[in-house]
């Protein structure tokens, strides 16, 4: 029971850092309508950034604070140098653009601080807590909490400001918006530095994990994918919700399920993607389109 419980605990906080990328993922797809390729790129690139804060001298926390000023700038200057010009284009358009601009960060990267690992430190001290067996490490806890808070500003940002009413009323009916005299293309933009702070919340949560390099977030991407999927791509409580489903099923299947390992654990993310499609597209959160005749 302990061994099962310890793999709950182990699937919550590899869940939480889905759950980051996918609120990312959310966020745009809310107020744009579209699915960002290059979100997990522009969250290396933002840990990057970190990086060589720190390498230079720079104490960690400021160094982190910093890079969230950098994401969020950077990511409306993207909205409007990037993505502004091709609004209103056909889907497939949108969907070569940000795969473009997947391509063009990571070569970015690659080319700035090469395709070497690189160590990142943690946030969060080491060692763990015992309590009956299970080991709770400090970095697992820190996960989560640093998830909890994120969702409960964005929370309180959507429901409890003039802000957070404008990207509300956006996400819902630009059109009607703008006839009410909101700003739509700040607004726009505004969720798109919005996605790569958080997305670069992500990235730091990440590279202590796994390692920093250029491609260290094709796989999160994928899982964060799922999470998307599953909770539904309108809902950031839906993004939630499934990156912590999608990092416990992958971590129980990788245990317990023979077949699948360690090796085949990144199949599960994909029948998710797979499952939901087939039977609830809207997610588990989100909404049904409804067309009127």
């Amino acid at each position: 029971m302990a061994d099962f419980i310890q793999q709950l605990v182990e699937g919550l906080g590899a869940g939480a850092i889905y759950a980051s990328l996918a609120l990312a993922l959310v966020l745009i797809y809310r107020f744009t309508g579209i699915v960002n390729f290059a979100q997990g790129e522009m969250a290396m690139f933002a840990t990057f950034i970190a990086w060589q804060l720190v390498q230079a001298g720079v104490p960690f926390w400021l160094a982190l604070g910093a890079t969230l000023a950098i994401a969020f700038g950077g990511g409306m200057l993207i909205e409007r140098v990037v993505i502004r010009p091709v609004e209103g284009a056909p889907e497939l358009a949108l969907v070569i653009v940000t795969l473009g601009l997947f391509i063009l960060v990571n070569a970015a990267a690659g080319w700035i601080w090469s395709f070497l690992i690189k160590d990142f430190p943690s946030p969060f001290p080491g060692g763990a807590l015992d309590a009956g067996g299970v080991h709770l490490s400090y970095s697992t806890l820190g996960v989560l909490g640093v998830v909890a808070v994120v969702m409960g500003l964005l929370y309180i940002l959507f429901r409890y400001t003039k802000i957070g009413l404008a990207m509300r009323a956006v996400a819902s009916n630009p059109a009607s918006a703008r006839l009410l005299g909101i700003r739509v293309s700040g607004v726009l933009a505004l969720g798109w530095g919005l996605a790569a702070l958080v997305g670069a919340v992500s990235g730091v949560l990440v590279a202590p994990v796994l390692f920093l390099e250029p491609t260290m977030m094709g796989g999160v991407l994928i899982y964060a994918f799922a999470a998307a999927t599953l909770g539904g791509f309108d809902s950031p409580v839906g993004a939630v919700v499934g990156g912590l489903v999608v990092g416990i099923a992958e971590t129980l299947a990788g245990a317990y399920v023979g077949v699948i390992g360690s090796d085949l654990k990144i199949g599960v993310p994909l029948a998710v993607i797979i499952g939901v499609l087939l039977f609830r597209p809207q997610g588990l959160f989100g909404r049904a389109a409804v067309e009127r005749a």
